[in-house]
């Protein structure tokens, strides 16, 4: 059966479990002592008022006063408590016994059986914190439980996400043999949309790449801009770093991005654009300048901030970050450290 199946049994079912387990034991051996309707219901009561200890603690007094570091005010309210347990019970088994069951020998609620009772509440108080382990286990094991199994399912999509891109890169390589025999620089441009497609892919997510990679991801975007622009394109970018360091993935896109939606006139045989990265000792320097189009609706992105945004994550206060317009040329300029 399911419910008797650990992996199956929730919180809830395991302390159905413990309370019918409690009060059986308690029932059946108390059974030969007594008639059946007298053991049924006092190990009735007897297991209610264990209840209300445990949870009383756990649910109550533990959490609100113990872990709040209260403990003086959790010492003195358990002790109350336990008193209030051992009247409460004494009073009610009396009166039922006295009731249903002892009308020729009444007994009388003594302050030393209310004492009693209450000591002995004591153990059931202690057992109480055994119990709060236990539903903290089956708890954290549930957790555990549904943590593999998002990771699993997370696995399965992330597998399944992969079957297009891999279909796509196939069919792209497919095109680009058709296309080199009639077309050189179409199956050209066609591996370097291949190539873009295999970096968002395998890249991207990356915590860092190398620099070069980056650099051949934003050099296939530019010439596949290229081809959507009527006039050539007076293009220069330098590039002179001394070592292939590693940073996070499209840091330079944002800059570049923004030349060709929003500084290039496509109209225009006058567009120019400079692009430079530069190592300068530990740091990195990545700048554009490229001629502003003439638009009367000119319409700025929320890339530069996002950009902003990610530096702060990455470099806290280190980095520097400016933008700017003069002279009909725009400048964009990020400074990063490297290692």
């Amino acid at each position: 059966m399911d419910f008797l199946n650990p992996k199956k049994v929730n919180t809830t079912q395991f302390q159905w479990l413990v309370w019918t387990a409690i009060f059986l034991i308690s029932f059946f051996s108390t059974l030969p002592l007594s008639t059946i309707g007298q053991s049924f219901v006092f190990n009735l009561i007897n297991t209610l008022f264990y209840a209300i200890i445990i949870y009383g603690n756990i649910n109550w007094l533990f959490p609100r006063f113990y872990e709040r570091n209260q403990k003086t005010i959790y010492v003195v309210l358990v002790i109350v408590f336990l008193i209030g347990y051992g009247a409460a019970k004494g009073y009610l088994v009396n009166y039922v016994y006295n009731t249903f069951f002892g009308h020729d020998m009444p007994e009388k609620t003594t302050f030393l059986r209310v004492l009693y009772i209450s000591i002995s509440g004591l153990l059931i108080f202690l057992l109480s914190f055994i119990f709060r382990i236990a539903l903290a286990y089956f708890g954290l094991k549930k957790q555990t439980e549904e943590i593999l199994l998002q990771k699993t399912q997370a696995e399965l999509n992330l597998l399944k996400s992969q079957v297009q891109p891999h279909f796509l890169f196939n069919t792209l390589n497919n095109i680009y043999y058709e296309a080199y025999i009639e077309a050189p620089r179409t199956a050209g441009l066609i591996e370097r949309l291949a190539d873009m497609m295999r970096y968002f892919v395998d890249d991207s997510p990356k915590a860092k790449v190398f620099i070069s990679t980056e650099l051949n991801f934003l050099e296939n975007y530019i010439e596949l801009e290229k081809i959507r622009i009527r006039h050539q394109i007076a293009l220069n970018f330098t590039k002179d770093y001394a070592e292939d360091y590693q940073i996070p993935p499209m840091l330079m896109m944002t800059f570049v991005e923004n030349i060709f939606k929003h500084g290039i006139d496509k109209t225009s045989t006058n567009n120019r654009v400079d692009i430079s990265l530069l190592q300068e000792g530990d740091t990195l320097i990545f700048k554009t300048i490229n001629s502003v189009a003439t638009k009367t609706n000119r319409t700025v992105g929320s890339g530069i901030e996002n950009l902003r945004k990610r530096f702060a994550i990455l470099y806290n206060d280190n980095f520097e970050l400016r933008t700017g317009e003069a002279e009909g040329y725009f400048m964009a300029y990020f400074k990063i450290p490297i290692q």
